[in-house]
């Protein structure tokens, strides 16, 4: 297959994994970066062999970019998706989708409007722990599925990260920072979401940064910092979600357990690819740990960009697509509007699982 020339906007952090990868997968091939401070796009050029270190002005409108990959902060996603989307390009974003969900249908209009396509991190659903989760429910081995819990408990950033204020403005908290990838492992695995409500509080008005370079700082807390929620799903399934920056004494909760009919399934880290897969049937007092039956068990950030590539060249819907970013960005929403209204969030989108990656098996 002829490889897609790749733009990265946005070259902090993040973008290191990203350009580590692109440069493995044969469907793509990372053809210019760009950041605000040009210097250090052309810095991230010259470290990774990559031809065109640029403006992003100068990225969007070179024609031989085909897809952009906008791994700029959250409150810039809708804007540069855009731009690259109105300049004819189809648009890979980091996680979550938008800020609001007025930019997210925004950027699912301007696609289809111009044919193009839009996926959205996170891909860790695309590895082999939570493949192999879907394997083992679609093949039956708990028989319908009845709920799902998902834990995802911390201290907070202020302790860890070298400039943690984003985490406790609007679009973010833990919900926004992790929900993604808690909410698409369950629509991957259970499908689409009918309802939520939930709980969200501010636990801490202010929070002191612990880390350096800001050590002693205070940040000034805008947005729910523990949230307990609940979803109802089209399947008739209900499901369980709390996120927190408020449990400062640790947590030995699971990160995500299904129960259905027949058994119960222990699901791994959806912040991960890999992880221990473990089931416990119906009448055993055992959980059995099962072997991996996908790939990508490692950091493969990217995957989702070389997906959605494939399936340009080849046809069909790649598996992080739009639709489904959308869907978990509307029920992160929700849960909050609920709580703040006391009421149920009625979802006004709906998405399809995504196809199951291709097996390890012959």
């Amino acid at each position: 297959m002829e490889k897609m020339k790749v733009g990265i906007i946005g070259c902090g952090n993040i973008s290191r994994i990203y350009f580590e990868n692109l440069q493995k997968y044969d469907e793509v091939e990372v053809y210019a970066c760009a950041d605000l401070d040009i210097s250090r796009a052309e810095a991230r050029a010259a470290e990774f062999g990559v031809p065109k270190g640029c403006s992003v002005e100068e990225l969007i409108t070179d024609p031989e970019v085909e897809i952009v990959v906008n791994l700029t902060i959250p409150q810039a996603h809708a804007a540069v998706s855009i731009q690259a989307l109105e300049a004819g390009k189809h648009v890979y974003v980091e996680k979550p989708l938008a800020v609001t969900r007025e930019e997210g249908l925004k950027m699912l209009e301007t696609a289809r409007s111009k044919g193009l396509r839009l996926a959205s991190a996170p891909e860790t659903f695309l590895g082999g722990g939570i493949q192999t989760c879907r394997k083992l429910i679609d093949d039956g081995a708990i028989g319908t599925p009845i709920s799902v819990s998902g834990f995802m408990l911390s201290g907070g950033h202020e302790s860890w990260h070298p400039d943690p204020a984003f985490y406790y403005q609007i679009g973010g908290g833990p919900m926004f920072d992790m929900g993604p990838y808690y909410l698409t492992a369950f629509v991957t695995l259970l499908g689409p979401i009918r309802r939520v409500t939930g709980s969200a509080v501010i636990s801490y008005p202010e929070r002191t940064i612990t880390s350096e370079p800001k050590r002693g700082q205070k940040i000034k807390v805008e947005t729910p910092t523990h949230l307990a929620g609940v979803l109802d799903f089209e399947s008739g399934a209900v499901g369980t979600l709390i996120t927190s920056f408020d449990t400062m004494g640790g947590t030995s909760l699971p990160n995500i357990e299904i129960h259905g009919s027949a058994g119960s399934l222990l699901v791994p880290d959806p912040n991960g690819f890999g992880g221990t897969v473990k089931l416990r049937r119906v009448g055993s007092h055992e959980w059995e740990e099962i072997p991996l039956t996908h790939g990508y068990t490692d950091n493969n950030r990217g995957i989702g960009v070389a997906d959605m590539a494939r399936a340009i060249r080849e046809g069909g819907q790649h598996r992080a697509n739009g639709e489904m970013a959308y869907h978990v960005l509307e029920a992160m929403h929700g849960f909050h509007d609920a709580s703040t209204e006391g009421r149920h969030y009625v979802m006004q989108s709906s998405c399809q699982r995504p196809a199951p990656m291709p097996s390890l098996a012959p």
